[in-house]
């Protein structure tokens, strides 16, 4: 997969992109990613790349030249997605359809936005991270990047891992426990050590519906509410003790 970013910050994205899973699915190609300087294209000695809005107003706007004529220099893969808190809401089926494509390219934001002709003209889509207001795009295209990639063929060690995390089948993911068995009086759940892999999974599957219950109720409307397989598997698992759940 090819991602290309578009950013006055370079070197933030490319810091991040060189580690953890992400630094090592580029070292290895899996993901060939291209970070353009947008400074790069302007002609001035400031390499100005913003401007006072027309109308009035307090702070400063990405001028048009730099983000066109940087696209049109480098032909960065399609769809072109804008960074920005009016976008549509990034969220785990935004990731895995991306995941889908050849390429994509993020273009990051900065000061009050970006000249509405780019978004009108040259950007295919724009998204946010959520509902609040971030210094620029790059934070929000660094999420975009790891969530996306992480989903690739080859990326994460265990193939089997995102398909238990926290979103698929609209679910959070169930509690996680490690060595040791036993910490200052507290317990890892029995059933966890039990041995019974039909058992053990039962039990996650209703945790995961307890903790989406109990967290984010707005999950399980928007699946349409709980299934009948689901409230049965409720009312026969014991509640336990998940730390998760407490405030």
């Amino acid at each position: 997969m090819r991602i290309d970013v578009l950013t006055i910050f370079p070197e933030l994205v490319r810091g991040f992109a060189g580690h953890s899973l992400l630094g090592r699915a580029v070292a290895a190609g899996t993901v060939d990613l291209h970070v353009h300087d947008l400074r790069d294209a302007t002609t001035d000695v400031h390499r100005t790349v913003d401007d006072s809005p027309f109308g009035g107003g307090a702070g400063m706007v990405l001028r048009p030249e730099p983000i066109v004529e940087t696209v049109e220099r480098v032909d960065p893969p399609r769809p072109i997605l804008a960074l920005g808190p009016a976008g549509r809401p990034f969220d785990q089926g935004a990731a895995v359809r991306l995941a889908g494509l050849d390429g994509f390219t993020l273009l990051c934001g900065r000061y009050e936005g970006i000249d509405q002709r780019v978004l009108d003209h040259v950007v295919d889509e724009e998204l946010s991270i959520g509902d609040v207001v971030l210094a620029g795009g790059e934070v929000g295209a660094l999420v975009v990047v790891e969530a996306v990639t992480r989903l690739l063929p080859g990326v994460m060690g265990n193939e089997t891992s995102a398909g238990d995390e926290s979103f698929t089948d609209g679910l959070l993911e169930y509690p996680q426990y490690t060595r040791p068995a036993e910490y200052r009086g507290w317990a890892v759940p029995e059933v966890l050590r039990s041995g019974d892999h039909g058992r053990i999974e039962r039990w996650r599957r209703a945790q995961s519906l307890r903790r989406t219950l109990d967290r984010r109720p707005d999950l399980i409307e928007s699946r349409g509410g709980l299934r009948p397989e689901e409230e049965a598997l409720l009312e026969s698992e014991p509640v336990g003790d998940d730390p998760g759940t407490r405030p």
